[in-house]
């Protein structure tokens, strides 16, 4: 069980992270929120609207502080439990498949009971979905280019060349053409697919490439002999199934909204994400990506809230990453706190560094973020979400330095939305790392404890 200064740290974590939500949104606007959707053009940036300061860059900073604890407490924990007697059961992180940067990941816990037969029905039905969806994904390419001669159907008088693309080829092709396929994969499925070793799956015996009984005959080998080369095959057809089975349901969806598998988002003119479309932000391929339809409504109060705390949160980010690197490369020379007699190269890097800052440390932090937010960067409705009227370049308080071509603007604007994404992205995913490896890119075979193994 775990010790109470575990579940100290894990409950202060919890409650710093949930209180922090308190200081995430801004304050209600007084106006009533307004629909982008049928104002008239450039009246948006007359919008109505009453500021004052919201204190997120001490939500981001508690937030952190909030999850650090929570990998503090798991890294406490983990030591305790490496005191007692542990096996490690290492059950499919050899398996094909497994490749770095990810190594074996299962997030959702499906092989946590080290079920084999499990495993390798998964396997099998994995490989077979993936090679489909290779199949298909070629499929809805080549019509592009190329076209069999002749009837599809002579009786319907349908040539191949008159059937469309895609999606709509479904309300073309005529019932006795959609029977035969679903017969030839039966049969191909019932009677030609034949396991050739359960502990093997996904292998028919047909060879290279599956090429068995069309090229080699119905016993036909060809297979790859060396055992590295048959074993970079294997992940490589494992890698490529993934891909293709994305990619052919993104092919779904584009050639559904947009009437091609690679149409123009712009023919997709019943987007409720049109409002905002035109925002800095807006990157290819992605464009205005919403998928939890947040701005679907058109609030333009509500849209300025979200991107002003976004824009806070990836500044944030960017310099926690920073923080998080620099200190492993150079440390500040004397001491950190002189009445301790800690020195600032005494302090480890990353979550450790909670165990060893004195209190008083951490109250200077957050007093000094506290008024940096409260007196320093101001919120201006009248503004760009974002945007200080005290801060130059590079956000540099009371900064001269400005940048006065609107185009450069715009790109450096958009690249700062876009790393701070990232950053976001990237330091919780050093939290997670450091508190499991310890270390913000430690080796994960350090991570003993993994149900994965």
């Amino acid at each position: 069980m775990a010790s109470k200064s575990t579940l100290a740290l894990i409950a202060t974590g919890c409650a710093t992270a949930s209180a922090s939500n308190a200081f995430v949104a801004l304050p209600a606007q007084t106006s009533s929120a307004g629909q982008l959707r049928g104002l008239a053009a450039g009246s948006s940036s007359n919008h109505s609207t009453s500021s004052s300061s919201s204190p997120s860059s001490i939500a981001t900073l508690g937030a952190c502080v909030g999850v650090a604890a929570v990998g503090v407490a798991a890294r406490r924990q983990r030591q305790e439990g490496n005191t007692k007697a542990a096996t490690v059961v290492k059950a499919f992180e050899n398996e094909t498949g497994v490749q770095a940067p990810l190594g074996y990941w299962d997030p959702l816990g499906f092989s946590t009971d080290g079920d084999l037969e499990t495993f390798r029905r998964r396997r099998e039905v994995e490989i077979k979905n993936g090679r489909v969806a290779m199949f298909a994904t070629i499929g809805y390419i080549v019509p592009e280019y190329y076209r069999l001669p002749g009837y599809l159907s002579p009786g319907q008088d349908i040539t191949f060349e008159s059937v469309p693309n895609g999606l709509k080829a479904c309300a073309v092709c005529p019932a006795e053409g959609l029977f035969q396929w679903v017969a030839f994969c039966g049969f191909y499925e019932i009677l030609i697919n034949k396991p050739v070793d359960p502990a093997d799956p996904g292998n028919y015996g047909k060879g290279r490439l599956g090429l068995g009984n069309a090229v080699l005959g119905p016993t036909g080998t060809g297979g790859i002999e060396d055992p590295e080369a048959r074993k970079r095959g294997l992940n490589s057809e494992l890698a490529n199934g993934r891909l293709a089975m994305m990619a052919i349901i993104g092919m779904f969806f584009q050639d559904g909204l947009t009437g091609s598998a690679w149409g123009d988002w712009a023919n997709y003119t019943d987007s409720p994400l049109r409002a905002f479309e035109n925002e800095l932000g807006v990157q290819a391929p992605a464009g205005f990506w919403d998928p939890a339809g947040f701005t679907k409504n058109g609030d333009a109060d509500a849209f300025r809230r979200r991107r002003y705390i976004e824009l806070k949160h990836g500044r944030v980010s960017m310099l926690a990453c920073l923080g998080y690197i620099t200190a492993y490369y150079y440390r500040f020379p004397g001491e950190c706190s002189p009445s301790l007699g800690l020195k600032f190269e005494d302090v480890p890097n990353g979550l450790g560094a909670f165990s060893k800052v004195p209190l008083s440390g951490w109250a200077q932090m957050i007093f000094f973020a506290g008024t940096v937010e409260l007196f320093q960067y101001v919120d201006d409705p009248k503004r760009a979400p974002g945007d200080f009227e005290n801060a130059g370049f590079l956000g540099i308080p009371n900064g001269y330095l400005k940048i006065s071509d609107p185009e450069s603007k715009a790109k450096k604007l958009s690249a700062e939305i876009a790393n701070g994404r990232l950053a976001m992205m990237a330091i919780i995913g050093m939290f997670f790392q450091d508190g499991l490896t310890g270390s913000a890119w430690g080796d994960w075979s350090n991570y003993t404890e993994s149900p994965l193994r």
